[in-house]
C-alpha cells in the first residue's frame, strides 16, 4: 500500500494508483475532462491539476508515492483548474454549456459558475455535423480534441475507427478512413457517445447526451438480451419508453462497454410490427381473439393430442431467448401436465455438443473458468469462433490482450477478426477439426509440453490417446486439414510453453457431423498441458455461447433427456428428488430431441407442438422440411414478439414480452447468473411467456405453483442442488452468481474442479475419438463448401435486429467468395448470386474478397427472405443432433444463368 496525506487527510492507496485515485480517496472532486476511468490516462486536458510536494501536475497521470503531500482543494491550485476548464469552453459555441445541456463540462462549468459568452459569440468556426450514421452524431464545434473517442476506440473496442485531424484549434475528431462516419470502419459499440464529455457525439433521438457516468435514479439495470457474454446494462425509461440502454460501468463481464445490439438495437419494442394480440387461424387465416379464446383453442387442442396420442404426442420447444424461469416453467409444464419429456431448446442447434462433450471430459455443462481469467492468460487458441463480431465484448477484451503481448493462436477458415492479429492462424478444411485438434495434440505430448503430474493424479485415457495421436503427426493432419505442418507445430509450441493458455471456441467446433468428438478433442488440450482443473497454469476451456441464455435453457431442464441441474431423466434418483418438489410422476424415458420432433410431425405421431420463441423456419437446417413438418402438426402455437416465418405456420400466435420487458435470470457463458428487470411494460395485450405457461397450466386444471419467477428459481433450487444458493434476493445484492452455488452462505464456484472432476471417477477424460470425414463432401455438381454464421450488427433470424437502425448498417445478405471462384464461375462483386444446395437454393449478393480461402463461401442467416436455411443440410451430430451448419457443399451461378 501506498500512503500519503492529501488535503491534511492520510489515505491508503493500492500499488499503481494515481494522485487522481488519492484525491477521489480523499472526498475531492476533480475535474477530468480528457479522463475516464475506462482508459489510459493522458493529462492534456490539465483541469485535474493539483500540487504534489510544491509541484503543480496532472493528477491523473501523477504516480503516487509514499510520503507525498498533496493539495487538492487551495485555492489557488483551485483556481488553476477553473482557468485550465473556462480556456476550453470558451473555443465552444453557447449552447455546449446551456442550462439543460447534459454533457460533463456543461456540469463541471455549472459547478464552478462558468457561464457562456455573454455576446453569443464563439472562438469556434462552424465546423459541421455528421448526422449519417443512425446511432453516432458528431457535432464538430463540440470536440474539444481531449481524445477520449480515439483512445476508448483503439484501448477498449480495438477498432481504431477515429482519430484527431488538423492542428491547434483545429483539431477535431474524425473516422480513419475519412469520409462520413456511416462509411467509417466504426461497428457503433457506443464507447464514444459513452465516453465524450461535450456533447460533440451523441445518440441521435431521446437518448441523446445520455452517458453510463451520469446520476440517474429511473435507470433499471438488467442483462443483454442478445448473446450469451451477459453484459450488464442500465436502462433508461422516460415516459414508459427506453430513452437509452447503457453498459453498466461495474458490469462483471462488460466493465462499462457494449456493442451495437445490446446498447442501440431497442428499436423493435415500438415497432409498428408486435404482435399485441393473440391470433387463431380461422379459416386459414390467422384473427384477432381475446387471450380467454386463445387459450381456450391451445388446451383443447393439447387435450386431443393426448387423447389421440397419448402424452408423448405434445412436444415443446423452449428458447435461449427465454429467461431461465420461465425455461423452468416450460419443462415443469410437460413433465408434470401433459407427462412427457419432449421438451427441447435451441442448444440442440448450437452447443449441444459442448455439454455432452464437457460433460465427458469434466462432469459438467459448462465453461471451466471465468471470464475474467483471460487478464492473467498468457496464450490464447481461440477456435471455430469470431468473436469481434459474434461476441464483440469477449473479442474487445481479447484482442487488447494480444496487443498487449499475449500471443494468439486462431483456428478458423476464414480470415476475420481476432485471426488478422494472430501469431498463427491455422485455416482448417471445414469439417476436419478433430484431425487438426489431434495435431496439435501430438506434437505437445511428441515434444514432451505436457504435465506428466497432472496426467497421472487427475486424469484417464491417457494410453489410449497416446496410441491415436500415433497416427496424427503435423504432416498426416497437414494432407487431411489443408495447414501446413509447420503452422501446426508452431501453433503446438506456443500454447503448450505458455505459462497460464486459454482455449475459447465457437459453432465452428459445435455445428458438425462430429461436433461432440470435436468439443473432446479440443478439451483434450488443456487437459495435457495441466490447465484446468484450479491448477492455476490456464484458463481451462470456454464455450461462447451464442444467444444470452442458452447456457440457462438447459441449465433449467429444457432438454428431453435432463432434468434442472443435468439429472438425467433415466435416473431414479434425479426423478425422486423432482417429485418430491413436484408432487407428480416424472416420465423415466427420454423424450424427442427437435429434428425428431419434426419428425414425428410429418409422420402423424406428434399432434402439438409449442414453439417458445424460436423462428425454426428461419433458423433451423433445410428449413423447407420444417415447414413441411408444421403444416402436418394438427396443433402448432407460437409464442412470438412478430408475426415470423414460424408464426405464419402456426394455429395459435400469442403475442410476447421481450428481454425489456421481463423479470427473471439469465446465464451467461462463463455460468454466471445475473437478474433480469423489466424497464418498460408490454405492449397492449402482450404477456411474459412465465404468465402464458402460467394461464395454460391453469386453464388445464393444474397448478404449476412459482406465482412469480422469484419462487420458481427458488423451487429450481430444491430440484437441482447446484443451483440452491441462488435466488433473486441473491443476485439483486450481490449482481452476478455463477453456479454450481449449493448454499446461500457461499460463494459459486467460478473456477471448477479445483479438488475433483465432476465425472463418476473424479477424473477428466481424456477422448480418443478418431477423426471422421462430414456428412457433406463437395463434388463435380456441387464443389464449393458453404459455411453459415453470423455478421457484427446482426442476431440470429433478425426479427430485432431487422427492426431498427442496424438495418442502415447492414442490409441485405452478403455471400462471401475467393476471387478466383468469383472468376471461376462468372460472378461479380456487389452482384446478386444464386446458389444451390443438394437441399434448396438462396439468393445473396457476392462479397469478392480474401476473407474466405478458394473452394469456401460463407454467408450469415439474419435475412429468412433469402432462403439460406433451406440450403443447409439435416446432417447432425452423431450423439447429440445438433445440425452441420458448417459444412454444406454448393454451387453458385449469377442470377439469370441458368442451373
Amino acid at each position: 500500500m501506498t500512503r500519503l496525506q492529501i488535503d491534511g487527510r492520510t489515505v491508503d492507496l493500492p500499488a499503481g494508483a494515481t494522485l487522481l485515485d488519492a484525491a477521489r480517496a480523499a472526498g475531492a472532486e476533480l475535474p477530468t475532462l480528457c479522463h475516464d476511468d475506462r482508459l489510459r490516462s493522458a493529462g492534456s486536458c490539465r483541469t485535474c491539476l493539483v500540487q504534489a510536494d510544491g509541484r503543480t501536475v496532472a493528477a491523473c497521470v501523477t504516480p503516487a508515492t509514499p510520503g507525498m503531500t498533496v493539495d487538492a482543494s487551495g485555492e489557488e491550485v483551485r483556481n488553476l483548474r477553473r482557468d485550465a476548464v473556462a480556456l476550453i469552453a470558451s473555443a465552444l459555441p453557447p449552447h455546449a454549456l446551456a442550462d439543460e445541456a447534459p454533457s460533463e463540462l456543461a456540469a463541471v462549468c455549472r459547478t464552478l459558475s462558468i457561464e457562456p459568452d455573454s455576446d453569443g459569440t464563439s472562438l469556434t468556426p462552424l465546423r459541421g455535423r455528421d448526422d449519417t450514421h443512425p446511432y453516432v452524431h458528431l457535432d464538430r464545434d463540440l470536440c474539444i480534441a481531449c481524445g477520449r473517442c480515439v483512445r476508448m476506440c483503439s484501448d477498449v473496442q480495438g477498432t481504431f475507427a477515429l482519430t484527431l485531424t488538423g492542428r491547434g484549434a483545429d483539431t477535431v475528431v474524425a473516422p480513419g478512413t475519412g469520409g462520413a462516419w456511416a462509411d467509417s470502419d466504426c461497428v457503433a459499440c457506443g464507447g464514444c457517445v459513452d465516453t465524450c464529455p461535450t456533447g460533440a457525439i451523441t445518440q441521435p433521438g431521446p437518448g441523446e447526451g445520455l452517458t453510463s457516468r451520469q446520476p440517474d435514479p429511473d435507470r433499471v439495470r438488467t442483462t443483454c438480451g442478445y448473446c450469451g457474454v451477459g453484459c450488464a446494462l442500465d436502462v433508461v425509461v422516460r415516459d414508459d419508453r427506453v430513452a437509452a440502454v447503457l453498459p453498466a460501468p461495474d458490469g462483471p463481464v462488460n466493465r462499462g462497454h457494449a456493442c451495437v445490439k445490446g446498447r442501440f438495437s431497442y428499436g423493435y419494442l415500438t415497432s409498428a410490427e408486435r404482435l399485441t394480440e393473440p391470433l387463431v387461424r380461422r379459416d386459414g387465416v390467422l384473427t384477432p381473439v381475446s387471450w380467454d379464446e386463445a387459450i381456450g383453442v391451445v388446451v383443447d387442442g393439447l387435450r386431443a393430442a393426448v387423447e389421440q396420442g397419448g402424452p408423448d404426442a405434445v412436444a415443446a420447444i423452449s428458447s435461449a431467448r427465454a429467461t431461465n424461469e420461465e425455461n423452468y416453467l416450460v419443462q415443469k409444464f410437460l413433465r408434470t401436465v401433459i407427462g412427457t419429456n419432449n421438451v427441447d431448446n435451441c442448444s440442440r442447434l448450437c452447443h449441444a455438443p459442448s455439454a455432452a462433450g464437457l460433460t465427458a471430459s469434466f462432469g459438467r455443462a459448462g465453461g471451466t473458468d471465468p471470464f475474467g481469467d483471460v487478464e492473467t492468460a498468457d496464450c490464447f487458441l481461440v477456435v471455430g469462433a469470431n468473436p469481434v463480431e459474434a461476441h464483440p465484448v469477449v473479442g474487445a477484451r481479447l484482442l487488447q490482450r494480444a496487443l498487449g503481448g499475449a500471443r494468439l493462436i486462431v483456428a478458423d477458415p476464414r480470415a476475420v477478426g481476432l485471426a488478422r492479429h494472430a501469431d498463427v492462424h491455422l485455416r482448417p478444411r471445414p469439417g476436419t477439426n478433430v484431425a487438426l485438434f489431434h495435431g496439435l495434440a501430438h506434437v505437445l505430448v511428441a515434444e514432451g509440453l505436457t504435465d506428466p503430474g497432472f496426467l497421472r493424479e487427475r486424469v484417464t485415457g491417457l494410453d489410449e490417446l497416446t496410441t491415436l495421436l500415433s497416427g496424427y503427426a503435423p504432416e498426416r493432419v497437414a494432407e487431411i486439414t489443408g495447414v501446413p505442418a509447420d503452422h501446426i507445430t508452431q501453433a503446438a509450441r506456443l500454447y503448450g510453453r505458455a505459462d497460464r493458455p486459454a482455449v475459447l471456441y465457437g459453432l465452428g467446433v459445435t455445428e458438425h457431423l462430429h461436433g461432440t468428438d470435436g468439443v473432446r478433442s479440443l478439451a483434450n488440450l488443456p487437459i495435457l498441458r495441466g490447465a484446468v482443473g484450479g491448477t492455476g497454469r490456464g484458463f481451462g476451456i470456454s464455450p461462447l455461447r451464442g444467444q444470452n441464455n442458452v447456457q440457462g435453457a438447459s441449465d433449467m431442464g429444457a432438454l428431453p433427456d435432463l432434468l434442472p441441474g443435468y439429472g438425467r431423466v433415466t435416473d431414479r434418483e434425479a426423478r425422486a428428488r423432482a417429485e418430491a418438489v413436484w408432487g407428480r410422476p416424472v416420465p423415466p424415458t427420454p423424450g424427442m430431441r427437435i429434428p425428431e420432433m419434426f419428425e414425428a410431425a410429418r409422420e402423424g405421431r406428434l399432434r402439438a407442438l409449442w414453439i417458445i420463441g424460436e423462428d425454426v423456419c428461419a433458423t433451423d437446417p433445410d428449413s423447407r422440411r420444417v415447414a413441411d413438418a408444421l403444416d402436418a402438426c394438427p396443433l402448432v402455437v407460437v409464442n412470438e414478439l412478430f408475426l415470423s416465418e414460424t408464426a405464419r405456420h402456426a394455429d395459435v400466435v400469442l403475442p410476447v414480452a421481450s428481454w425489456l420487458e421481463k423479470d427473471g435470470t439469465f446465464v451467461n457463458f462463463d455460468r454466471r447468473f445475473q437478474r433480469v428487470r423489466p424497464a418498460v411494460r408490454p405492449p397492449d395485450a402482450a404477456r411474459t411467456d412465465f404468465a402464458v405457461v402460467q394461464a395454460v397450466a391453469a386453464a388445464m386444471g393444474a397448478d404449476l405453483g412459482c406465482p412469480a419467477p422469484a419462487e420458481a428459481l427458488t423451487e429450481c433450487g430444491r430440484v437441482a442442488p447446484v443451483f440452491a444458493g441462488l435466488s433473486h434476493a441473491r443476485l439483486d445484492t450481490e449482481g452476478a452468481v455463477p453456479w454450481p452455488c449449493p448454499s446461500s452462505d457461499r460463494p459459486g464456484e467460478a473456477t471448477l474442479y479445483a479438488e475433483r472432476f465432476a465425472t463418476p471417477d473424479g477424473l477428466a477424460h481424456l477422448s480418443a475419438a478418431p477423426y471422421l470425414p462430414p456428412g457433406e463432401e463437395p463434388d463435380g455438381d456441387y464443389p464449393i463448401l458453404l459455411v453459415t454464421g453470423r455478421r457484427w450488427a446482426h442476431y440470429n433470424s433478425g426479427s430485432m435486429t431487422r427492426r431498427g437502425g442496424n438495418l442502415l448498417l447492414d442490409a441485405r445478405g452478403l455471400l462471401d467468395l475467393h476471387p478466383e471462384d468469383a472468376a471461376r464461375y462468372g460472378v461479380r462483386d456487389g452482384a446478386p448470386v444464386t446458389v444451390d444446395s443438394r437441399h434448396g437454393q438462396a439468393r445473396l449478393i457476392a462479397r469478392v474478397g480474401p476473407d474466405v480461402a478458394p473452394g469456401q463461401v460463407f454467408c450469415a442467416f439474419h435475412f429468412p427472405d433469402e432462403g439460406v436455411n433451406s440450403l443447409t443440410s439435416e446432417n447432425a451430430d452423431t450423439v447429440t443432433s445438433c445440425p452441420e451448419y458448417k459444412v454444406t457443399a454448393v454451387r453458385l451461378r449469377p442470377v439469370g444463368a441458368r442451373g
